[in-house]
C-alpha cells in the first residue's frame, strides 16, 4: 500500500507519507511534488468566486489526481491494481470524513484500485470576492477541445443557453479551445485552467480518474453563476458509446477500458456532490447517443461543419506528435462517426490513416484488432455474446437504453473497420 499526502505549504500535524504534493503550489524539498500551483489566484482573477466545500472538493480532486499520475501500476502484484491511501488537507475535516467511504467507492469503480482517503484540517480558505456583479451565464459546460464537447456547446447555445466554458488546458488544444468558446458563445466566461501537476517520481501515464478534475473545476464554476438561482446544469458532453466504452475484447475488462464519464461514476459524485451542498448537477445529454447521431443531430450543422476538424479525439495525441493517430479506440470512434453520418472526414490524414496496411503500425495495432475482433464476435455469435455482463443493470438505471446505444455504437465502429479492412 502506497500513502499519498497532499496539503498546503505550513500545514500542521501532516503525516508522512511515501509520496508527498504540496497543493496549490510546487514542491520545495527533494522528493516532493506539487499540484494546482497558481490555481487561486487564476481562479480569483477570472472572476470566480465560491464557498468551502467548493474549494475542499477541488483540494480532493487535485489530490486524486496526483495520486493517481503519482503512484506507478508497475510496482502492484499484478501490474495494475493499486492500493493507494490518500490523505488530504481540507478546511471541513470533519464533513469530508462523512463522504471518505462513497469517495471511496467511486474512485475504485474509476480507476479499478483500492482506494482510502482520509482528511485533516489546515486546507486553503480563500475569501469569497466582493461586491460581483451576476454572471450572464445560464449553464455550465465542460469544453475540452474534443468533438463531443464541441457539439454540446453548439447545442447549448442553439437552446438558447448561455454557457460558461470550463477547460482543462492540454498542449496543443489551447489555442482550439479558446476559438471554439469566442465562435459559439462571445458572451460567455471561458474557463481555462491547469491542474499543474509535477510529480517527484516517474508518472503514471495511464490517468484513469483524470475528468475527476474537470468537474471539480466544473462544480466550482456553477458556485459562482450567482444570477442564477437553484441548481446549475453542470454539461458532461459524451457520446453514450464512449461514456460506457465496453471492453471490446475479454483481455480489457475493469478500469482497462476507461470510465472517466460512465453513467454510474457520475452517480456516484453527484451523490457527494448533493451530500455537499453543491449546486452543480452533472448532466450528459448525449448519453443515449451515439458519435455518429451527435454529429448527424446537432442543431447548428454549418458551425459545426467550419469547426470539427480542428477537434481532437486522440488518445494518444501528445504522443504522436501532436496529430490525430487514427488508430486508436477514440480516433476509431471519431472516425467511424463520419462514416456512419455519410460526411468526408475533415480532419486531414490521421498519422496511420491507411488502415489496411498490414504490420503494428496500421492493420495489427492493438486497438484495430480489438475493434475488428468485437465486430467479427458480433457478426459470428452475436451483440450479447459479445457484450456479456458489460452492461449490470445493478449499476445502470437505463440499462435498456445503454443497451441499445453501444450497439449502435458498435455497429458504427464495425462497419467502418469492414469498410477499410482488407477482407
Amino acid at each position: 500500500m502506497k500513502r499519498v499526502v497532499c496539503a498546503p505549504n505550513g500545514t500542521p500535524g501532516v503525516p508522512i507519507g511515501d509520496v508527498r504534493y504540496v497543493l496549490y503550489n510546487y514542491g520545495s524539498r527533494p522528493g516532493e511534488g506539487g499540484v494546482g500551483a497558481r490555481l487561486i489566484d487564476e481562479i480569483r482573477t477570472m472572476g470566480l468566486s465560491a464557498g468551502q466545500k467548493a474549494w475542499d472538493f477541488l483540494s480532493i480532486a487535485l489530490a486524486v489526481l496526483a495520486a493517481d499520475e503519482g503512484i506507478t501500476r508497475s510496482d502492484s502484484p499484478d501490474g495494475w491494481t493499486r492500493e493507494i491511501t490518500l490523505t488530504v488537507a481540507v478546511a471541513d475535516a470533519g464533513f469530508w470524513a462523512t463522504q471518505a467511504a462513497s469517495l471511496a467507492q467511486a474512485l475504485r469503480f474509476l480507476t479499478t484500485d483500492i482506494w482510502a482517503l482520509d482528511f485533516i484540517e489546515g486546507g486553503v480558505q480563500p475569501a469569497p470576492l466582493r461586491n460581483r456583479a451576476a454572471r450572464p451565464e445560464t449553464v455550465v459546460s465542460l469544453l475540452s477541445g474534443g468533438m463531443d464537447s464541441l457539439i454540446g456547446a453548439i447545442d447549448l447555445v442553439a437552446q438558447g443557453e448561455t454557457p460558461l466554458f470550463v477547460s482543462q488546458v492540454a498542449k496543443g488544444d489551447k489555442a482550439n479551445q479558446i476559438e471554439f468558446a469566442s465562435r459559439i458563445s462571445p458572451r460567455s466566461l471561458h474557463a481555462q485552467l491547469n491542474h499543474k501537476a509535477v510529480h517527484p517520481v516517474i508518472s503514471e501515464r495511464s490517468q484513469r480518474a483524470r475528468s475527476i478534475i474537470f468537474f471539480a473545476f466544473g462544480a466550482l464554476a456553477a458556485e459562482s453563476l450567482t444570477g442564477r438561482a437553484g441548481r446549475v446544469d453542470l454539461i458532461v458532453p459524451e457520446n453514450g458509446y464512449i461514456s460506457i466504452n465496453p471492453p471490446l475484447t475479454p483481455l480489457r475488462l475493469g478500469s482497462l477500458s476507461t470510465r472517466t464519464t460512465h453513467p454510474y461514476y457520475l452517480q456516484a459524485l453527484q451523490r457527494v456532490l448533493d451530500a455537499a451542498d453543491l449546486r452543480a448537477v452533472l448532466r450528459n445529454p448525449y448519453q443515449l447517443k451515439t458519435k455518429g447521431e451527435m454529429l448527424t443531430e446537432c442543431l447548428t450543422p454549418a458551425l459545426l461543419a467550419d469547426l470539427v476538424g480542428r477537434s481532437t479525439s486522440c488518445g494518444r495525441y501528445a504522443r504522436s506528435g501532436f496529430r490525430q493517430c487514427g488508430r486508436c479506440v477514440p480516433c476509431l470512434v471519431r472516425r467511424a462517426s463520419f462514416h456512419a453520418a455519410g460526411q468526408v472526414d475533415p480532419t486531414g490524414r490521421y498519422r496511420y490513416d491507411d488502415l489496411s496496411l498490414p504490420g503494428r503500425a496500421h492493420r495489427d495495432f492493438d486497438d484495430v484488432r480489438a475493434v475488428a475482433y468485437a465486430w467479427r464476435v458480433i457478426q459470428t455469435d452475436g451483440f450479447d455474446a459479445w457484450l456479456g455482463g458489460a452492461l449490470n443493470s445493478a449499476v445502470n438505471p437505463d440499462a435498456d437504453g445503454l443497451r441499445k446505444t453501444v450497439r449502435r455504437g458498435v455497429t458504427e465502429l464495425g462497419e467502418f473497420i469492414s469498410n477499410r479492412l482488407d477482407p
